[in-house]
């Protein structure tokens, strides 16, 4: 909902706004709704959700979306920055009774220009095989709900698989699937395959093969979103427990931890380089957890309102040559999980791969990602290699060390594919996104930072305080009683009444699962704008714009500097 109160220019909603790569602005003319246009009463309904494919045909203009509003699911073709929309003539549609579409995917490996496959979660626990192209529906599972009866939260193939996928429920319960197999006409019955620390995987027990082929439960409350690593080889899931856990999908062993600063996570996603994992949540949040060292190396604070998408950046990725240094891994094993990533990002990730090439000079990179959230905004941030390499430790209680034993990654963590971020240590960029390091200084960190090539490159852009500034969440107007700004007080006490899981919250507050604000760096967005009236649902980014949704139903089209054409409506 859009804040009441404050002045015409406190809820006045942008258009355009400028990064360091120029001007971004809203294409009114390339907005996907529904065909009346009309905006979507969406009280008590699911979140607008919106999943892009690309055909991969000869014409050029390949590009299709599907998008759910209410009981409504719509699939178009998507004509972006280029040509405007045309919304009197979706390829498909479709309008359930009963239940709600809360989520969907397209397989993006079995696409064609004839046929496509896309998963369609709903409200009421069923997921549904549908080809919007052929306008066929050729299976249903959960059918029955003999599996699982409540919420699909979120759905996704698995990579490189043509008919794996994975299902996640408000239960806290993921499913594992195979489209050729049946469901049966009984519930299922489990056998314990592993277990771990809130965790355990059971197999299906049955003579003949079923779905689902396994059963994960994962936490206490809801699985509220599910995320491969761009190799396919890891799975990071959140919880309304508040918990962060990624997994060895493969082997189904628990790789690592982290516990939200209050409030269930929201969302999740990965670096394309899969060495970072951003999540979101009720804290109002950004938080950046490192996954080789499996620790959090940053927070954001820029949202007024739960976190409800988070998403990088592959084509926004600032990359800079630096003088020669000791770099880890090979760029065979880099090069291996590129294809796994998203296919036109290939410019970006190549370049993340000089990262580690022993042929090439060494780079540096700052990644960037966005987030949206049901305060109506959008943030852009930007990840500089000073808080992906810090000289040491923010922590006042640790002594002095050199990069390489602040940043190493911990025994067990190599042996990945996904080379890990601790394992080489590139200097800062020349642009960084850091305060100046007198500032660093004055705001109490004992951290003391003397290299000087640090301090003589850093730029006036700040986007980084070691809490100075911390003061100002109280003045913050939250419209959730249970933010960051209403607990910031008497945190322990507020913490305590969170449900009780197995880790205690409280006693989690202060430690590696959950550092205190003053612990870690505090990132401030690039730019925060008011983007919608009504909560923000969806952000994509897509290489020559991105996307972002509301609750209302309108799909927004935002070009990239330099990439809007201009085109006759």
């Amino acid at each position: 909902m859009a804040t009441e109160g404050g002045g015409k220019e406190m809820n006045e909603i942008k258009t355009q706004f400028t990064t360091r790569e120029g001007l971004y602005k809203l294409l009114p003319h390339s907005e996907y709704s529904r065909p009346n246009r009309v905006p979507f009463n969406s009280q008590g309904s699911n979140p607008v959700r919106v999943s892009f494919v690309n055909l991969n045909d000869q014409s050029g203009n390949g590009d299709r979306l599907c998008f759910n509003v209410g009981r409504e699911l719509y699939f178009y073709i998507y004509k972006g920055v280029r040509k405007a929309a045309d919304l009197s003539k979706p390829i498909d549609k479709r309008i359930y009774k009963g239940t709600q579409p809360t989520c969907h995917d397209f397989n993006h490996l079995t696409a064609t220009a004839e046929s496509v496959s896309l998963l369609v979660g709903f409200s009421a626990g069923q997921v549904q095989l549908i080809d919007p192209i052929k306008k066929e529906t050729s299976k249903l599972f959960n059918e029955e709900r003999l599996i699982d009866k409540s919420r699909v939260t979120c759905v996704k193939w698995v990579p490189g698989s043509e008919s794996l996928f994975l299902v996640a429920h408000a239960s806290g319960s993921m499913y594992l699937y195979n489209v050729e197999h049946t469901c049966g006409t009984t519930a299922p019955h489990y056998q314990l395959l592993k277990q771990g620390e809130s965790f355990a995987v059971h197999t299906c027990k049955s003579k003949s093969t079923r779905n689902p082929l396994l059963k994960w439960t994962v936490g206490e409350g809801a699985l509220n979103e599910f995320a491969f690593s761009p190799d396919g080889k890891f799975l990071a899931c959140v919880s309304q427990d508040g918990f962060l856990r990624v997994f060895n999908f493969d082997s189904v062993e628990l790789h690592g931890t982290m516990r939200s600063y209050f409030g269930g996570l929201l969302c999740v996603c990965w670096s394309p380089d899969g060495k970072y994992i951003v999540t979101g949540g009720e804290d109002d949040l950004v938080t950046v957890w490192a996954f080789g060292d499996c620790r959090v190396i940053a927070r954001g604070h820029g949202h007024k309102s739960w976190v409800s998408v988070v998403a990088f950046d592959p084509y926004t990725t600032s990359v800079e040559e630096s003088d020669p240094m000791e770099f880890s891994g090979s760029d065979e094993d880099f090069q291996d999980l590129l294809h796994f990533g998203r296919d036109r990002a290939n410019s970006t990730q190549s370049r993340l791969s000089k990262r580690n090439s022993a042929e090439s000079r060494p780079v540096s990179v700052t990644y960037r990602f966005g987030s949206v959230g049901q305060d109506t905004q959008l943030c852009l941030w930007d990840l500089t290699e000073d808080i992906l390499f810090p000289h040491q430790p923010l922590s006042r209680a640790r002594t002095h060390t050199n990069v390489m034993n602040a940043t190493s990654p911990p025994a067990g963590s190599t042996g990945n594919s996904v080379t890990t971020p601790g394992s080489s240590a590139p200097p800062p960029l020349p642009r960084s996104n850091s305060l100046p390091h007198s500032t660093v200084s004055s705001a109490g960190s004992k951290s003391s930072v003397a290299d000087g090539a640090v301090a003589s490159g850093v730029s006036k852009f700040a986007t980084l305080s070691l809490h100075d500034r911390k003061d100002r969440h109280h003045e913050k107007d939250h419209k959730r009683n249970h933010s960051m700004g209403h607990i910031s007080s008497k945190s322990s006490d507020k913490l305590n009444l969170v449900t009780k899981t197995k880790t205690d919250p409280a006693k989690t507050l202060g430690t590696p699962l959950c550092p205190r604000m003053e612990d870690v760096p505090l990132l401030e967005p690039l730019i925060c704008k008011k983007i919608a009236h009504e909560r923000l649902t969806v952000l994509i980014f897509l290489e020559d714009c991105l996307v972002t949704a509301c609750q209302e139903g309108f799909i927004c089209t935002w070009g990239r500097p330099g990439k809007v054409v201009s085109f006759n409506p």
